[in-house]
């Protein structure tokens, strides 16, 4: 069964840090591209970052770009999103997610707020 669980999320103060862990099961994440989305109420679920599989190409939204990390370890079967110099309108759900699957996680909520 291929499964994705999230962790990592918060409650952080603007400028502060966070590392987002999506942990999969029922395949192998190096043979995937594999994404980060985020959503908050009332707007569409957004691209954050991507990391492509055999050439780990890697893209993120012009927003989140030179703050978030987005990064594989494959021993691990995992992906993660380092995040740095949080700002409020980072505060949202995360949602992991293997675009040539269809699956994705259930998500875990950030918040930035002093």
């Amino acid at each position: 069964q291929v499964q994705l669980v999230e962790s990592g999320g918060g409650l952080v103060q603007p400028g502060g840090s966070l590392r987002l862990s999506c942990s999969a099961s029922g395949f192998t994440v190096s043979n995937h591209g594999m994404s980060w989305y985020r959503q908050v109420p009332g707007k569409e679920r957004e691209l954050v970052a991507l990391i492509s599989d055999i050439l780990q190409i890697i893209k993120y939204a012009d927003s989140v770009k030179g703050r978030f990390t987005i990064s594989r370890d494959n021993a691990k079967n995992a992906v993660y999103l380092q995040m740095n110099a949080l700002k409020p309108e980072d505060t949202a759900v995360y949602y992991c997610n293997v675009p040539s699957l269809g699956t994705w996680g259930r998500g875990t909520q950030v918040t930035v707020s002093s």
